[in-house]
């Protein structure tokens, strides 16, 4: 007879096989002890089966399992979501019935046109659809996921706890069979290749043939206006060309220069990339990296519907040059003008495109040498158009009032604010153009190695200084993290303490700084439920060394630190802990207040209230305890 409670285990099924024996173990140790007659069966004719509405535990659409700790054999199928013919480990889905739109594994083998639909290609993620055979006639060879099944005869099953999709269905002789989804990933858009030879290549050709490497972007009409992201076009009116405007970032561990970075709308960013040279006497005039004019020579198009109509003026957005840019030339073993940073402003006004665009460029000399490299900066700023000047180039807050610990510590040069910077080096352990920012509350160390032209002391010492503090100079520092540049009581000066010339017993020496340290005193000021951290005083400590003018120094090593001291002078805790304050009546001594109240003539007789009262105290504890 069947037992009605039987209770059977499915375990899941492995990853690297169809079926494992061992995954199974439990449930072929339950099925021994039934008789031959009531052992579970494979499904042995997939053909055959038919599946009814009867559904134990499906699984969800995408791929993504679900598990339940109780599912009876009697709850219907999730509509929507298409049956598949059972099969006792077949790795191919008879015919076209099963649909799992998001595998596993993303791999779509029809998926060729990046960003659009193709057409009868039901794993195509970019075709959004539920159900796909709703809109396409047939699915391509290897857009349908294949399946695998385990089945068991459904009356041996009261309870599943598969984690996998299980469903029952009735095979060719009325009996209903139990069917787990076996979860092999290998398994996803199985298909087997068609073999391309002599005989059959005419009739390929012919179905699959076409034109080859059809572009959208030509046959679709360009948007109206730019999207966040979108790449910014540009227009070269000398030789009619519509290109990308770039952002060239670096690559691999070097940080090799990508120049088919494109520059995304409304995305501010900075990057920077190194380059290197083979041979600079002949890249110097003619490498358009170094070159300042490669960089504002074109315009740009207000709107990507401009590309219908580039020569119209109405699309075309000039580029202005906020600096002074000469072109690169070569004397004698320097090349100078090369270009080391570009900074672009845009200025854009919605959906009516950029309105705007200026750029500033920065430039220095490179020594003609064999391994000679360039480190370039390239900074992109968005803002909307007919924005103030002045909130354009105020800085950003490093706390409200008091500075939080990891914002930049704010500098004043003049009526401009800016984060104060460190030195940092590149790739061969050279100074940067790029540097750090110091960060409040944060130590830091930093060095990189300068290389030295022929100069006087003077201007030697100069160019030091301004690799060590930056440019400009810092003057002041923000007392708080939202200083006002207009408001210079915000703001403490940096206290200087150079190098000791008289010290040096040296005639013919030159003093040059080669460390400079930073320190920082800061203090939390406020409630102590609400502190704010705030500066109190900064001074820049150089240490300098001496070199004689005779020798040939070509380059030397210099270091940056800076140092955060805490001064805040704390409250003094309290010295010991609050006393109660006990309230009595006013009457609460009274009988005792007017026992011993009386004067000294009445004191023999004053003992009698006392014992009359002490005896009414012994006479009330003695009924409570009884």
């Amino acid at each position: 007879t069947r037992l009605e409670t039987a209770v059977a285990y499915v375990g899941p099924a492995g990853l690297d096989c169809p079926m494992r024996t061992p995954q199974l173990a439990l449930l072929q140790v339950f099925l021994l002890m039934f008789p031959d007659g009531v052992r579970p069966q494979p499904s042995s004719s997939p053909a055959g089966a038919v599946p009814t509405s009867l559904d134990l535990q499906p699984g969800t659409v995408g791929g993504t399992l679900q598990s339940s700790s109780e599912a009876t054999a009697t709850r219907p199928a999730m509509p929507g979501i298409s049956t598949v013919v059972p099969t006792l480990v077949t790795p191919s889905a008879p015919g076209n019935r099963t649909v799992d739109l998001f595998p596993v594994l993303p791999i779509c083998v029809c998926d060729l046109t990046p960003g659009a639909c193709d057409i009868n290609c039901c794993c195509d993620r970019d075709c959004y659809l539920l159900h796909p055979r709703t809109v396409f006639s047939f699915c391509l060879p290897g857009s349908v996921r294949s399946s695998s099944w385990v089945c068991v005869d459904n009356s041996l099953i009261f309870r599943s706890n598969s984690p996998f999709p299980s469903r029952v269905f009735m095979d060719s002789n009325g009996i209903r069979q139990f069917c787990v989804h076996v979860n092999n990933s290998k398994l996803n858009y199985f298909q087997k290749l068609q073999k391309v030879n002599a005989t059959n290549f005419q009739a390929l050709a012919a179905e699959f043939g076409g034109e080859s490497f059809t572009s959208t972007f030509q046959t679709q009409s360009p948007p109206s206006f730019y999207r966040a992201g979108d790449p910014i076009l540009t227009y070269f009116p000398k030789w009619s060309v519509i290109s990308l405007l770039r952002q060239p970032a670096g690559v691999g561990a070097a940080g090799l220069c990508a120049e088919s970075n494109p520059a995304g709308f409304l995305e501010s960013k900075s990057t920077t990339c190194t380059r290197f040279f083979k041979n600079l006497a002949s890249s110097c005039t003619l490498d358009s990296a170094l070159n300042a004019a490669s960089y504002y020579n074109f315009t740009i198009l207000k709107v990507p519907r401009g590309m219908t109509d580039p020569q119209n003026m109405e699309f075309q957005v000039p580029v202005i040059l906020t600096s002074q840019a000469n072109a690169p030339l070569l004397a004698g073993n320097t090349c100078q003008n090369v270009v080391s940073q570009v900074t672009y402003e845009i200025e854009t006004n919605g959906t009516f495109g950029i309105q705007k665009v200026s750029v500033s460029l920065g430039q220095t000399n490179l020594t003609v040498e064999p391994g000679a490299s360039l480190q370039q900066h390239f900074i992109f700023h968005f803002r909307a158009f007919q924005q103030s000047t002045a909130a354009s180039i105020t800085s950003p807050r490093s706390g409200n009032p008091g500075y939080i610990v990891g914002k930049p510590l704010l500098a004043l040069t003049g009526d401009v604010s800016y984060s104060m910077t460190l030195l940092r080096s590149q790739g061969n352990g050279s100074c940067s153009v790029n540097r750090h920012e110091v960060q409040f509350g944060v130590n830091a160390i930093s060095g990189c190695k300068l290389r030295l032209k022929k100069a006087d002391c003077s201007h030697l010492q100069q160019e030091i200084y301004q690799t060590l503090h930056g440019r400009p100079r810092p003057q002041h520092v923000a007392i708080f993290g939202n200083a006002d540049p207009a408001q210079k009581g915000g703001w403490t000066r940096i206290l200087n303490r150079h190098c000791n010339i008289s010290a040096i017993n040296c005639t013919s020496c030159c003093l040059i700084p080669v460390s400079l340290e930073i320190q920082v005193l800061w203090a939390y000021v406020g409630l102590l439920s609400n502190p704010q951290a705030h500066v109190s005083g900064v001074r820049f400590l150089y240490q300098c060394q001496s070199i004689r003018d005779s020798q040939q120094v070509t380059e030397v090593s210099l270091t940056t630190i800076v140092n955060f001291v805490d001064i805040t002078q704390k409250p003094e805790p309290p010295r010991g802990q609050p006393k109660m304050d006990w309230k009595l009546p006013f009457d609460f001594f009274f009988p005792f207040r007017v026992a011993f109240s009386r004067g000294v003539s009445s004191q023999k007789c004053s003992v009698s209230p006392v014992l009359i009262l002490c005896l009414l105290l012994l006479g009330v504890l003695n009924l409570e305890t009884i």
